[in-house]
């Protein structure tokens, strides 16, 4: 890995199943590609790109001494895939398993110390990667967002209102198939209703998530059946490395994060219960601070 281009980032590219994805490496300070550095795939919420939540927690975590990566899952930002905007949540373990066959790759990277980082809704997707990849050494969740078929109707309008979106997706789909046109309405709206997210600031603030590099106008409508289906609460029966899950009574679905967090059968896991909103986890002082430390601390003690 060539590392004279920036001491502190720099643009990578990986490809996972015949698609460019495009992430950034953060290094940490004082980076020595001789020296063996532990290392953490760092993830965001479901729509997000590398230069939302996730790049904000892999630069504050290399600043820890950590090797970091945050990418573009296939469908979102600079990374490769069709439909564009599309959340799919088997294409993005796959993606994540395919970020750590490429970080196995880069100077510097300990093999023996790849931990992974999830934000909101990815770690639901990482808590497949940490169960069932064997190169994970340690997970760390942020303010998880962890559904089942119950709390999916709490959020969109009953069991009628989930099964209105997954038809409209399958509907979709199959008319993708045949013109290659697919459907959208926005990711985020102050006004529309019909929007993925509705009224959230993080993601209608340019100071905060809505940056150039994401489409706040563009949420793929065939995303509804794959997103309200996936159910990643039976994973944590798997789940055999150390973990950490940071969360507060004010994010989101708090009673589904204890169960998943009781139902992990390693002994070396830690539930840090803080204060917050789901919001304030992704980009606030306060949170990101106290959450960097937590992960920091939890990653360092359990370096092979």
């Amino acid at each position: 890995m060539e590392i004279a281009k920036s001491k502190i980032m720099r643009s990578v590219q990986f490809i996972s199943d015949g698609l460019v994805l495009k992430g950034n490496l953060y290094l940490p300070p004082n980076f020595n590609s001789e020296t063996k550095y532990p290392t953490i795939l760092v993830t965001g919420s479901w729509t997000t790109v590398k230069e939302q939540m996730s790049g904000l927690y892999a630069k504050e975590l290399a600043k820890q001494g950590f090797i970091t990566l945050a990418f573009d899952p296939r469908y979102f930002g600079e990374s490769e895939g069709q439909p564009r905007f599309w959340e799919n949540p088997s294409a993005k373990i796959a993606d994540f398993k395919n970020a750590i066959t490429f970080l196995e790759t880069v100077n510097g990277v300990d093999t023996n110390n790849i931990f992974l980082t999830a934000i909101c809704a990815s770690a639901g997707y990482m808590s497949n990667v940490a169960a069932n990849d064997k190169r994970v050494n340690g997970f760390a969740t942020v303010a998880a967002w962890l559904h089942d078929g119950e709390a999916v109707k709490l959020v969109y309008g009953g069991e009628a209102g989930v099964q209105a979106k997954i038809k409209e997706a399958q509907d979709d789909k199959k008319a993708f198939a045949q013109n290659g046109v697919a459907k959208y309405i926005p990711a985020i709206s102050a006004t529309d209703q019909t929007a993925a997210m509705f009224g959230f600031d993080y993601y209608l603030n340019p100071n905060r998530g809505a940056v150039q590099q994401w489409s706040a106008d563009k949420f793929a409508v065939m995303s509804w059946e794959d997103w309200l289906t996936f159910n990643p609460m039976p994973v944590a029966q798997s789940i055999q490395v150390p973990t950490l899950m940071i969360h507060s009574d004010g994010a989101v679905f708090p009673d589904y994060v204890k169960k998943f967090f009781n139902e992990i059968p390693h002994d070396n896991k830690v539930l840090h219960w803080t204060e917050g909103t789901q919001f304030d986890f992704y980009d606030q002082p306060k949170q990101v601070s106290e959450s960097v430390a937590a992960i920091n601390t939890f990653f360092k003690n359990n370096i092979n």
